[in-house]
């Protein structure tokens, strides 16, 4: 059987004004549709539902991520938009606020106006 299902994340707010000027002014991505209950934006092919929630706790870890070619570029344009990047003490983490995995890859992360952890990965 042939898989021609197409991925849709999620991820919620409860800043809705903020989040739609965060995800399409900021991150870049195409608003296809605003109604009271989400956000949908397009991110090339892919989906990012943001789902309009009246209370919320975020998580404490990464709900949403890039694969992204030049972290350092792409940190430089986020960080020029007012983003700031997470520090976590027990990650040894540049200047930057990129961390080195074991095995090479670079990640750094940053949070939109909920709070939720977002992140960018270059692979090696």
């Amino acid at each position: 059987m042939e898989n021609s299902r197409q991925p849709v994340s999620f991820i919620a707010t409860d800043k809705p004004e903020a989040a739609k000027n965060f995800y399409s002014d900021v991150i870049g991505l195409e608003l296809r549709e605003a109604t009271p209950f989400a956000l949908v934006f397009c991110d090339r092919s892919h989906v990012l539902r943001v789902q309009i929630v009246s209370e919320l706790e975020p998580a404490s870890y990464t709900v949403h991520g890039w694969q992204v070619t030049n972290i350092a570029v792409e940190i430089s344009v986020l960080a020029s938009e007012g983003v700031q990047f997470q520090r976590f003490g027990q990650l040894d983490q540049d200047a930057l606020g990129v961390w080195t995995t074991p095995d090479g890859n670079k990640i750094a992360w940053f949070k939109d106006p909920s709070g939720n952890i977002l992140s960018l990965t270059e692979y090696v």
